[in-house]
């Protein structure tokens, strides 16, 4: 298995955020100012449309051994050569997902409760790390449930040997409560997409992960 990323500062992307800057260019900003993973999510394209973003970034981040995520799509992912796939509860069972991406990819899974986590018990099994949330309130994913706060990443990350990525309302200034509590890193979507210096902010963002991870 050849599934190695770290978790210290995943971007999540959102084309609608990037105020009219150019998307990849946006992207490769983040990448610069230290994202170590970046997830595709567009809920406004295609499937053709999206075949092709996720190849236009995968070609993109391969320079900076970035590793790309696909939200969701696992056939995006599949057709695309993308390095791993990301589900929620409502998505695809994570069983499955790992059948179709075989054992090479990464899976990751979305878990917010204790409540997921039993419900997610076998998926979780052959899952590569998890995603914990929303930790603030966030109007970028509406559906994304009540906040949890650093307690609740620290419950959730507790319940099993899974490095866990805390998102959700995540800025500058919060972040580095989420990995004291037990994060591995942060995802985030506004705090870099929307930011007027996206290389900038990503630098911020990881210099507070970096110095949670020392405190701990």
């Amino acid at each position: 298995m050849s599934r190695a990323f770290d978790l210290s500062l995943y971007l999540v992307t959102d084309p609608r955020l990037t105020g009219g800057r150019d998307f990849f260019e946006t992207v490769e900003a983040a990448v610069k100012g230290g994202a170590s993973l970046v997830q595709l999510r567009d809920p406004d394209a295609g499937t053709r449309e999206l075949v092709g973003i996720a190849r236009r970034l995968k070609a993109l981040l391969e320079p900076y051994k970035v590793p790309l995520i696909v939200n969701d799509r696992i056939d995006v992912a599949l057709a695309a050569g993308a390095e791993g796939v990301h589900i929620g509860q409502s998505d695809m069972d994570g069983e499955d997902a790992r059948r179709l991406i075989g054992p090479d990819l990464i899976l990751g899974i979305s878990v917010g409760s204790a409540a997921e986590h039993a419900a997610s018990r076998q998926a979780l099994l052959v899952a590569d790390y998890i995603g914990v949330g929303p930790v603030y309130a966030t109007g970028t994913k509406p559906d994304a449930g009540a906040a949890i706060g650093p307690a609740g990443v620290s419950a959730v990350a507790g319940l099993i040997d899974l490095p866990a990525v805390a998102i959700g309302g995540i800025a500058a200034g919060n972040a580095g409560a989420c990995v004291e509590a037990g994060a591995e890193g942060v995802a985030v979507v506004s705090a870099i997409m929307a930011a007027a210096d996206p290389q900038a902010a990503a630098a911020a963002l990881l210099k507070e992960v970096c110095e949670a991870k020392e405190r701990r």
